[in-house]
C-alpha cells in the first residue's frame, strides 16, 4: 500500500533521512499552491478525495466503466477520440485561430501559446496536414478547435475535406459552440467527412432560458454520424445539469463528455465572486503539463459523480463521460515515457505512465544493499555522496524481512539538449510487507 507523502503524512517518516528527501516535494507543492492563492483564489480546506474515491468505488460497482486509473469515469457510448486521449497515441489537433465570438469567464485559451497573435491571425490547417502527412506519421484521430472554428466556416470545411483525402481511416472532429450552427453548414461538413460535432453548453445561457442551443444540436443529428456535447460543470449546477442530461437524452445524443471545471489562471474575480475555491490537492504529482486547462475548481467532481448516479437512476440512454483534469494529462506523461528508453531501475507503470523507482536513505542503504547483492541482484545504484540507493520496484518484495521504509519515486523522461533525462517529480512511501506491485504502481 502506497503513502501518499505530504505535509500530513510527511511527519510518519520514520527514517530522518528519507523524511529531509521527502520534504522537498513537500515544499515544492505547498509553493506552489502559495503562487496559486497570490493570483487571486483560495485553497478549499476541506479535502473531497476521501469522499470522492468512495463514490468512484460505488458507481463501478453499478456498472461504470472505471477508466484510466479512475481518472475517467464512462457510462455507454464514448468517443473513441476520448479513448485516445488517454495515451494521446495517434491524435492530432488544430486550430484555424484563436477567435472566439464569447466571453466565457473560464476560458483557458489565453494560456495558449501565442494566443494574442492568433486572435487575429489565422494557421493554414490544410498545409499541416499536408506536412504531417509528408511526416508519414500514423494519426488515427484529426481534431479542429479554436477559438470558434466556424467562424471561419470555409476553412473549417476545406479542413475536413483534406483530412479525408490525406488521411482516410482517420476518426475526424469539430469543437463548436453551436451558434454558428445551421442546415447550410452542417450539411457542408458532414460531406467533407466530418464524423464527430462536439457542442459546448453554457448553463448560464440555459439560466436565462437561451436554449436554442438544444434545435440545433438535434439538427445536427440529421447530417453527423455522432453528435456530442462537451462542457464543463460548474459546482453549483446540479439541477441545471440534471436537465440537460434529460433533455439530450430526449433529443438522442451520442453522447456527453463532463469536464471537471477549472480555474485557467486568469479572471480571478469572477470565480471569487461565485464563491469558488481550488481543490485542496489539485493534482497528485505536479509537473509542467501541456494541457493548459487550469487548476481543478473544488465541488466539480462531485458534482459530475452524483450526475453519473443520476442518469443510472433515471435510466438515461446517451453516453457519459466524466473527463477529470488530471485524465487530460496522462496522454503526455504516455508520450514521454513510452517511447524512451527507460533506466534499468526505472519501471514503466501502466496505471499513471510515470516511471516508479524504488529508493532507500540513509541508515536503510546498507542492509537493502547487502540482502540485493545477497540475492544475486547488482542492477541498482548508488549514490554514496548523498547515501541514497535506487533500484527496481520489482524488488521491493525481496526486502520483507527488513524493517526499512521504501521510497517511490515518479518521474518523467524529459529532452534537454538533445539528451533524455529522467526527471524526479515526487516521492512517496511504502513497506516492503504491504507492496504490490500490480495495484500500488
Amino acid at each position: 500500500m502506497i503513502v501518499d507523502i505530504d505535509e500530513e503524512t510527511l511527519p510518519q517518516i520514520q527514517n530522518p533521512a528519507f523524511r529531509k528527501y521527502a520534504s522537498k516535494y513537500v515544499d515544492i507543492y505547498l509553493d506552489f499552491l502559495k503562487q496559486a492563492t497570490q493570483s487571486g483564489m483560495e485553497i478549499d480546506e476541506r479535502d473531497y478525495s476521501g469522499l470522492a474515491k468512495q463514490k468512484t468505488e460505488a458507481l463501478g460497482k453499478r456498472g461504470v466503466k472505471l477508466c484510466n486509473d479512475r481518472k475517467s469515469l464512462r457510462i455507454g457510448n464514448v468517443s473513441p477520440a476520448c479513448v485516445a486521449c488517454q495515451t494521446g497515441t495517434g491524435s492530432a489537433t488544430f486550430f484555424i485561430s484563436l477567435k472566439c465570438h464569447r466571453k466565457c469567464f473560464y476560458c483557458f485559451n489565453p494560456n495558449q501559446e501565442n494566443y494574442n497573435y492568433y486572435r487575429d491571425n489565422t494557421r493554414d490547417v490544410v498545409n499541416e496536414l499536408q506536412q504531417i502527412r509528408a511526416q508519414k506519421l500514423q494519426v488515427g484521430y484529426l481534431a479542429l478547435t479554436g477559438g470558434e472554428p466556424l467562424l471561419h466556416k470555409e476553412d473549417s470545411v476545406e479542413f475536413f475535406r483534406h483530412a479525408q483525402a490525406e488521411f482516410p481511416d482517420a476518426h475526424t472532429r469539430l469543437y463548436t459552440s453551436g451558434d454558428q450552427v445551421d442546415a447550410d453548414i452542417l450539411r457542408a461538413l458532414g460531406g467533407a467527412g466530418l464524423q464527430e460535432i462536439r457542442f459546448s453548453i453554457r448553463t448560464d445561457d440555459l439560466l436565462r432560458e437561451r436554449n436554442g442551443i438544444f434545435k440545433r444540436i438535434a439538427l445536427a443529428r440529421d447530417f453527423i454520424p455522432q453528435v456530442m456535447v462537451e462542457m464543463p460543470v460548474l459546482p453549483e449546477t446540479q439541477k441545471i445539469m440534471q436537465n440537460v442530461l434529460l433533455e439530450l437524452d430526449r433529443i438522442g445524443l451520442f453522447s456527453i463528455n463532463l469536464l471537471e471545471f477549472c480555474y485557467p489562471f486568469n479572471n480571478p474575480q469572477a470565480y471569487q465572486k461565485r464563491g469558488y475555491k481550488i481543490k485542496k490537492r489539485p493534482f497528485r504529482v505536479l509537473y509542467n503539463y501541456w494541457y493548459a486547462g487550469g487548476l481543478p475548481v473544488s465541488g466539480s467532481e462531485q458534482v459530475c459523480l452524483d450526475l453519473l448516479d443520476f442518469a443510472l437512476d433515471a435510466g438515461l440512454s446517451l453516453g457519459i463521460h466524466y473527463c477529470s483534469v488530471e485524465n487530460k494529462q496522462t496522454g503526455q506523461l504516455y508520450q514521454q515515457n513510452s517511447s524512451s528508453h527507460i533506466p534499468p531501475t526505472a519501471y514503466f507503470s501502466p496505471r499513471d505512465y510515470l516511471l516508479k523507482t524504488a529508493k532507500v536513505f540513509g541508515r536503510d542503504t546498507a542492509p537493502v544493499r547487502a540482502l540485493l547483492e545477497r540475492n544475486g541482484f547488482d542492477n541498482y545504484r548508488f549514490d554514496p555522496g548523498n547515501n541514497i540507493l535506487d533500484f527496481h520496484v520489482g524488488q521491493i518484495k525481496q526486502l520483507e524481512e527488513l524493517d526499512v521504509e521504501i521510497g517511490i519515486s515518479s518521474g518523467v523522461i524529459e529532452d534537454r539538449g538533445g539528451e533524455s533525462v529522467l526527471r524526479e517529480l515526487k516521492v512517496d512511501a511504502v513497506s516492503p510487507k504491504t507492496f504490490d506491485l500490480t495495484v500500488d504502481v
